[in-house]
């Protein structure tokens, strides 16, 4: 049912020093910041051959990655992204093997302007799992 990894994203404290850090010392291509008011936070993409890194910043008090950050001051990996080729299927499915969908189920559009849904990382081992249609 998944296809390709489409990215891994990164909660930061300071979304302008870790850009720096991925273009600097990684030498890596960095898109400029992109605000999200929708989902609460400041994204960046670290654009790689085969997948993205997707660096996140909090997006005001109420941002959905403010408690990771809290509970995680230095930064961590949030989620890992799996791409689908039809997402109500891919939630249809998930939800009669017993996983949870997370946010009542309904896909909603992502960064990347596409529908995305997110499953309950204790369905998965410790990891959130967002999907995205392809």
């Amino acid at each position: 049912m998944i296809g390709r990894l489409n990215h891994i994203a990164i909660v930061v404290p300071n979304l302008s020093a870790a850009s720096a850090t991925y273009r600097q010392t990684l030498g890596a291509r960095v898109s400029k910041p992109h605000a999200l008011p929708a989902h609460g936070v400041t994204v960046v993409f670290v654009e790689l051959p085969n997948t993205k890194i997707e660096l996140l910043e909090p997006l005001g008090a109420a941002s959905p990655v403010a408690g990771f950050l809290e509970r995680n001051p230095a930064g961590g990996m949030h989620h890992i992204c799996y791409e689908v080729d039809d997402i109500v299927a891919a939630r249809d499915r998930l939800r009669a093997e017993g996983a949870r969908v997370l946010g009542g189920g309904e896909p909603r559009l992502g960064a990347h302007d596409k529908p995305v849904i997110f499953l309950h990382p204790k369905d998965f081992f410790g990891t959130l799992i967002e999907l995205e249609q392809a």
